[in-house]
């Protein structure tokens, strides 16, 4: 037997025959059940954010392709950031319009905070998570892993 290669040996009952499996058919079988998702090793990257002030709004005119890259709902995120900034906020044809003025790092800041809490897995780190809401409580589902971790209410 060569000892590069592991041989597995399974002894079928019913039939009273024995197979032999090879580790490397073995591991590529194995590959072949996971998602997609867990053999990439990508990092999750924002789109630059635009930002603009008229007099006393803050508009993000790319809200809605900034919340589709996380793959979460629009009105989640903006709920979050109204709450952490104490202001209103409106979603509208895919820009979010906040009452006051605010400069892009705030912004870029609570994304990030989002990001952490909302977003990446707590067990795996990775972004491929969906929200699953359960009667009053929530939780981050990861695809990569398949972690179920609970998250806080907004």
């Amino acid at each position: 037997m060569d000892k590069k290669c592991l041989i597995v040996c399974c002894a079928h009952v019913e039939r009273g025959t024995q197979l032999n499996y090879n580790y490397d058919e073995l591991l590529k079988r194995a590959r072949a059940q996971f998602p997609d998702v867990t053999l990439k090793k990508e990092r999750l990257e924002l789109p630059p954010m635009y930002v603009s002030m008229v007099g006393m709004r803050t508009t993000i005119s790319n809200f809605k392709e900034i919340a589709d890259t996380l793959d979460r709902d629009p009105q989640h995120i903006l709920k979050f950031l109204t709450r952490e900034m104490a202001t209103a906020a409106t979603y509208h044809e895919g820009r979010a319009i906040f009452q006051g003025k605010f400069p892009r790092d705030t912004f870029e800041r609570l994304l990030q905070r989002y990001t952490e809490n909302f977003v990446t897995c707590p067990v795996c780190k990775r972004p491929d998570t969906k929200i699953h809401k359960e009667k009053r409580l929530s939780f981050i589902i990861c695809n990569a892993c398949g972690a179920k971790s609970s998250i806080k209410q907004l």
